[in-house]
């Protein structure tokens, strides 16, 4: 591979904004692949792939380098050389990467590789919570969630069946194959940009992991029915329900940030799901108006990401030990104060993108002891492991709620 200098020079700037300006990743290179128009596919995806991997890697590399927060530019550059040293990428003879020591980088890689922390790149706080939380386990988890997240589309029924979106790709050489057990799943065979194909912006598939998608599969939506996602976000999981309710029915996608409901309902416009209305929860009267009328509820609960570092590993850098605590308050709260909501033999699900029990079956055994929920009974819950799934971490339980006597 021949390095290119306007691409790795934009690769630092992107670092220094994330880094050092504490900028989220994904906006960052957003921006950054604006910059240049005559950049191709090819070029954006370097300038991506590399700071991702820069970012997912930097206590190792930091480690290697010897270089320390906040990073300079000579220190940016010294991360980047031993990116490239690892990837076999002969380095060209340009200033900023003079007398880099490829064989004792080389040689400090092995060494580190041998303690965890630095294999993976965590901080401490991290690797111990996760030993602590999972023993044995943490190993192959922690290890499955620094590979590369796969491109998984979810197929909206609403507009296309999974052999139209499919054909639709495939002519723009974009190749997909279905995913067992996940029915409106189709995962890239190869990275792309499926946001500029007509089926993208005709609502045809929404990009969503095969983790994600079990959700709402479980939660079991029918047409007709009253559904409330109570932490509906930017609502890639109210689409799903939409979708699976035929547009017949209401759901009521909740929210206590306006911006993300607007990008919902933009969303959804372009999905054709027209059965969404969004309310934004500005005081605990929302709630209230809600109590006992949603045949299913669905809480997404905040939660400490843990079980999608592979799509965004910048979240190892930003999330603080004390951070869990609060989280899981958050989470007992939510349940006591959401599952209201669900009708008398209705029913809950309770979901979050991590892998750590106590955000998880833990979580919902102390709401089940609680007087908030009496009323409850664990139907089922399903453990999705990153190391055995190849895709994102994610708990998710389904509760059911007695009939009113």
């Amino acid at each position: 591979m021949k390095l290119h200098r306007n691409l790795v020079f934009a690769t630092i700037d992107s670092l220094d904004l994330i880094f050092n300006q504490k900028k989220q990743a994904d906006k960052v290179l957003k921006g950054t692949i604006k910059r240049d128009k005559r950049w191709g596919a090819r070029d954006r995806g370097f300038i991506a792939e590399t700071t991702y991997d820069i970012v997912r890697w930097k206590r190792l590399y930091a480690e290697i380098a010897e270089v320390k927060e906040p990073f300079d530019r000579p220190n940016l550059f010294r991360l980047f050389t031993v990116w490239a040293t690892l990837n076999g990428i002969k380095l060209p003879d340009w200033k900023q990467l003079e007398d880099t020591p490829v064989r004792r980088i080389k040689g400090k890689f092995d060494e580190l590789s041998k303690i965890r922390k630095y294999r993976e790149s965590i901080p401490d706080w991290m690797d111990e919570l996760g030993e602590k939380e999972l023993g044995k386990r943490w190993d192959g988890e922690i290890a499955a969630l620094n590979q590369l997240a796969a491109v998984v589309l979810r197929v909206n029924p609403l507009k296309a069946t999974l052999q139209q979106v499919k054909d639709h790709l495939a002519d723009l050489e974009i190749e997909t194959e279905p995913i067992s057990g996940v029915p409106h799943a189709l995962q890239l065979k190869e990275r792309a940009n499926v946001f500029t194909s007509e089926a993208f912006k005709n609502g045809w598939f929404e990009v969503q992991d095969a983790s994600s998608q079990l959700v709402a599969q479980l939660l079991d939506p029918k047409p007709g029915m009253r559904v409330i996602d109570a932490c509906a976000g930017a609502g890639g999981k109210s689409l799903h329900i939409a979708s699976l309710m035929e547009n017949k029915g209401q759901v009521i996608s909740l929210d206590i940030y306006e911006n993300k409901l607007n990008e919902l309902k933009r969303r959804a416009k372009r999905n054709g799901a027209f059965n969404i209305e969004t309310r934004l929860i500005d005081s605990t009267k929302v709630i209230k108006k809600l109590i006992e009328k949603a045949d299913k509820v669905l809480i997404d609960a905040p939660c400490s990401g843990l079980g999608v570092l592979k799509r965004n590993p910048d979240t190892k850098w930003k999330a603080q030990s004390d951070f869990l605590e609060k989280v899981k308050a958050t989470q007992a709260e939510l349940l006591d104060s959401y599952s209201r909501m669900v009708k008398p033999g209705g029913d809950l699900v309770y979901a979050t993108c991590s892998i750590l029990p106590s955000e998880n079956d833990k979580q919902v055994k102390a709401f089940l002891k609680r007087e908030a929920g009496k009323d409850f009974t664990l139907t089922k819950d399903k453990k999705v492991w990153p190391s055995e799934s190849g895709y994102d971490g994610f708990y998710m339980a389904l509760l059911k709620k007695k009939e009113a006597e």
